[in-house]
């Protein structure tokens, strides 16, 4: 299959310029305060929209901040040692999902803190919150044929430029399926029936990491490091801590309420 070759400028006033890949970030944002909006009017979220708006402030720093340096830690370590000022150059690429958690989490502590709101709440809400931008980021990498997947002779496979000239899998779009679609579905459906907090951020944790491990196998890797061991991937070894926390996570807030709609404030 032919790869649909987008130009990765959405919008160009002179010096100015939207790339379709910022503009996955913006419509990611918009989609999480109204996520947010929605779960703050069900009973047991004690959260305003004016909060909600503060929330997501935090949040949008964190998730920039630690998308940004995860990478410069994670995947990259030794060249960023040497330049540490380019670990600023947003502008030149490079963004790691799990920096960006981390910083998500970073800033809905603070946040909680502040603000004097259960941390636990927030996470759930975050969690629900998103899976939007997980689906909207992946189809930004898509446009930018940037963290394409391995060589394949299915016939959906894809001819990306400047990737060889040899099919690969489209694993941006399986990603954004999984972790976007798949994950907001299951994390909806338990929003719905299950009040005990924790509940959500713990199979967010552990259903990404999954996902995410289980892909990575489709996925090229980054080039500077390629497998860690074996066939292991640096982002099958952050997800599978990931899968670890959610577990561990999910046991202790099930032994300390489980399913029961009665421990909303647990």
């Amino acid at each position: 299959m032919k790869y649909p070759q987008i130009d990765p400028v959405f919008f160009e006033i002179g010096p100015l310029q939207l790339r379709w890949y910022g503009l996955m970030y913006i419509i990611g944002f918009v989609c999480a305060y109204f996520v947010l909006m929605h779960l703050s009017r069900r009973e047991n979220y004690d959260i305003d929209k004016r909060e909600i708006e503060d929330l997501l402030a935090y949040g949008v720093v964190g998730l920039i901040v630690g998308a940004r340096f995860g990478y410069c830690l994670f995947y990259n370590f030794g060249y960023y040692l040497s330049h540490p000022l380019k670990c600023l150059a947003i502008w030149e690429g490079g963004m790691s999902f799990h920096g960006g958690l981390i910083g998500l989490v970073f800033g809905g502590w603070l946040f909680s803190r502040l603000r004097n709101k259960s941390l636990v709440m927030l996470a759930d809400m975050g969690a629900l919150a998103a899976t939007p931008g997980l689906f909207f980021g992946r189809i930004g990498n898509f446009i930018n044929a940037e963290l394409y997947g391995r060589v394949t002779d299915m016939p959906w496979g894809m001819i990306v430029p400047g990737a060889g000239g040899r099919p690969r899998h489209p694993s941006q779009l399986y990603e954004a399926f999984f972790e976007g679609v798949v994950l907001f579905v299951v994390l909806s459906f338990l929003s719905r029936k299950v009040r005990t907090r924790g509940i959500l951020i713990s199979v967010f944790l552990a259903g990404y990491g999954l996902i995410r491990f289980i892909l990575e196998f489709f996925r090229e890797p980054d080039p500077q490091l390629g497998f860690i061991f074996a066939s292991i991937t640096m982002g099958q070894i952050l997800s599978l801590l990931m899968v670890a926390a959610g577990a561990v996570l999910l046991i202790t807030r099930l032994k300390s309420g489980g399913f029961s709609r009665d421990n909303a404030r647990t």
